[in-house]
């Protein structure tokens, strides 16, 4: 009993670093598309028409 529970330990524990290691790179990811976008559109608010 006691080896099936640390098992199941080892693979929740891996799988918390899996899942913390893709949500950092989804953030950072997503956080300098956001800067690149702003900064477009920044950059392109000068040659709108009204």
């Amino acid at each position: 009993m006691n080896e099936k529970i640390y098992k199941t330990m080892g693979r929740s524990g891996a799988l918390s670093i899996v899942l913390g290691v893709i949500s950092i790179v989804v953030g950072l990811t997503s956080g300098v598309m956001l800067l690149v976008s702003g900064g477009r559109l920044l950059a392109g608010k000068s040659k709108i028409l009204y």
